[in-house]
């Protein structure tokens, strides 16, 4: 094993000359559990615990290790578990509102790329794939649409014309994931040992899609209900698996509720296409009502907007 398969280069060593020259070890955090983390070394896979000075002296939670991390470590006595020092900064973090709570939640870090997958089944929900985007584009990492299951999708053309509208800027694959249709499309955002994290609602397909890039069955997969197509959380916490052919994949939890965190701690949609439209409009403070010039209701008549998502667009109060 080299940490170079799991993302760490030469910047990132250049980076820890201070850690190094203090006696700690690099490590990039591949499992989150209650009472430590795993922690992928030169050496091999390790236990690890956060030190009492880093958990106390970090305001934030979500600034604390997590999977995806990369983190200076420091030998114990033998047989012990290593101690997490320092967090190292990240080129990317996916932050959540946590559940039921005014904090943010880290959920991974230094993505490169994240799969949002979505199910073609009865599942199947535009408005929520546009809150997974908005979440994924806060995190500074690219988003790549997976719409999965397009063995069932009963509207194939429809719904993918339907995923353009909202993210017409965003690559957007169509595959089978259990029997390997389009996955093979995928293996480019591997290249260069990047590091891909999935994320999508329950029953969507990550675990499956988890194993067949592994070549392998990392992850336990179930079926959906057959009523309304909704699956179990199979994957129950976060796990960084390295594939043979290179790059690493984060399966995550299923979200019940995805909400952005920011300053504010509100949700915030991503409507950054009727935005870039709105900016042609002749009136800075055009409601994109009956105004005249309003580049916003243009595109709405040549078909280039879709009506339902400016309708879930929220208009700015007059006189803005």
């Amino acid at each position: 094993m080299t940490l170079a398969r799991f993302g760490w280069t030469d910047e990132r060593h250049n980076r820890f000359g201070n850690h190094a020259a203090a006696g700690l070890l690099p490590g990039r955090v591949v499992g989150e559990h209650r009472t430590h983390f795993q922690v992928a070394t030169e050496a091999g896979e390790v236990s690890a615990e956060i030190s009492g000075r880093l958990r106390n002296t970090t305001p934030v939670r979500s600034d604390l290790p997590g999977v995806g991390d990369f983190v200076a470590l420091r030998l114990t006595d033998v047989g012990g578990p290593l101690i997490i020092d320092a967090v190292l900064p990240r080129s990317s973090a996916l932050i959540r509102k946590a559940a039921g709570e005014q904090r943010p939640q880290l959920i991974a870090a230094n993505i490169d790329v994240i799969f949002v997958v979505t199910g073609l089944d009865g599942d199947f929900n535009l408005e929520r794939l546009e809150r997974y985007l908005a979440l994924v584009r806060e995190s500074g990492a690219r988003p790549v649409i997976i719409a999965n299951k397009i063995d069932v999708a009963k509207d194939l053309a429809g719904i993918m014309a339907d995923i353009a509208t909202i993210a017409p800027d965003v690559a957007l694959h169509a595959i089978a994931a259990r029997s390997l249709t389009g996955v093979g499309a995928l293996e480019r955002y591997f290249e260069g040992n990047k590091t891909i994290a999935l994320v999508g609602s329950s029953g969507a397909g990550k675990s499956t899609l988890t194993n067949q890039v592994l070549g392998r069955d990392a992850q336990a997969t179930q079926e959906v209900r057959t009523h309304d197509s909704r699956g179990r959380h199979t994957t129950t916490h976060r796990q960084m698996f390295l594939r043979p052919q290179g790059g690493a994949i984060i399966d995550t939890p299923g979200m019940r509720g995805i909400e952005l965190w920011n300053a504010q701690n509100e949700a915030v949609p991503d409507f950054s296409d009727i935005e870039a439209l709105a900016a042609g409009c002749r009136f800075g403070n055009c409601q994109h009502a009956s105004e005249p010039g309003c580049a916003v209701r243009a595109a709405l008549a040549s078909g280039e907007l879709d009506q339902a998502r400016f309708d879930r667009y929220p208009r700015k109060p007059k006189g803005r």
